[in-house]
């Protein structure tokens, strides 16, 4: 019995967690590599089709005509997963024209996303002082991944344990370490 139950638990836990973030006949319809360069040039061309994007939120407006958010993209895995190089050098706004806004408190600058959005042509706007013609994507669905927060780089314990814990002065470095950081 025990087993059993320790097959399936594992077997819940290895398969969940390979689930893609998006819908599937979205993810399947969608095109992953992106060109901003053919986008911006031959926007015509391009336009009613659906693409998989990762993005970092720059900033999140809320309009009449819905929700823009500004990121600067991220490429994605086939399951809609933003891959761990780096971000490119370029721009993208998202529009999602749902029955709510998107709140711009939850869509922060810096929190990562992951959409299907048909492209709908190019829209100039402005980064600081510089024009800029931004790829404008229909979101069709949106995925709001969780917020990861800023490590320190030495960590701290809470408490301190009692003083012959402290000082191990078999190890020649300075500072001293303590038992417990290994």
């Amino acid at each position: 019995m025990r087993n059993t139950f320790f097959t399936v638990f594992i077997f819940i836990i290895l398969f969940s967690s390979c689930t893609p973030v998006l819908q599937k006949d979205l993810l399947k319809s969608g095109t992953f590599d992106i060109n901003p360069a053919d986008l911006r040039q031959d926007a015509s061309q391009y336009m009613g089709n659906l693409y998989i994007l990762g993005g970092i939120i720059a900033k999140t407006t809320v309009r009449d005509e819905g929700t823009i958010i500004e990121a600067l993209y991220v490429p994605v895995t086939s399951r809609g997963y933003l891959k761990d190089n780096e971000p490119s050098n370029w721009r993208f706004l998202a529009l999602y024209k749902g029955k709510e806004f998107l709140d711009p408190i939850i869509f922060d600058e810096k929190r990562e996303i992951t959409i299907a959005g048909e492209f709908k042509g190019t829209r100039k706007g402005m980064i600081d002082e510089i024009e800029y013609d931004f790829p404008l994507f229909e979101i069709q669905e949106i995925h709001l991944w969780e917020e990861t927060r800023d490590r320190d780089l030495y960590y701290y314990p809470e408490y301190y344990p009692p003083v012959f814990f402290r000082y191990r002065p078999y190890y020649p470095s300075y500072p001293y370490y303590y038992w417990w950081y290994y």
